[in-house]
């Protein structure tokens, strides 16, 4: 089972949704303040089982209805993916993955992950 992780930032308060091996597979913003650090983490145990995948890397892809996962290419060719909440705001996103699969597995991750994932402080 996963795990989200509360750490202190230099600028703020986040989490990470870690795998069972560890891996941090989804990161929040930077919040000013626990309790919505501690909102965001529920926004995301509530909508990533839900949410529907919109591969924004195929050519002509379904425009998919909030919550859900937006997996694009970034600025240097990595595939990333980003949460996005019922109202359309971002609550979580991925490293960069060389590879196509691996994001996807990563948003899978994420979905399984969160479900009744404890949380930790740092």
């Amino acid at each position: 089972m996963g795990k989200f992780v509360i750490r202190e930032t230099k600028t703020g308060i986040k989490f990470d949704l870690k795998a069972t091996n560890g891996q941090v597979i989804l990161t929040s913003e930077v919040y000013t303040t626990k309790a919505a650090c501690v909102n965001g983490i529920e926004s995301v145990a509530k909508n990533a089982p839900i949410a529907a995948v919109e591969d924004q890397t195929k050519e002509g892809f379904a425009k998919e209805k909030h919550p859900k996962f937006e997996i694009y290419t970034d600025n240097s060719g990595e595939f990333r993916f980003r949460l996005k909440a019922t109202n359309g705001q971002i609550i979580g996103v991925s490293e960069g993955y060389k590879a196509h699969e691996s994001c996807v597995n990563g948003v899978e991750s994420v979905k399984k992950n969160s479900v009744d994932a404890p949380v930790v402080e740092e």
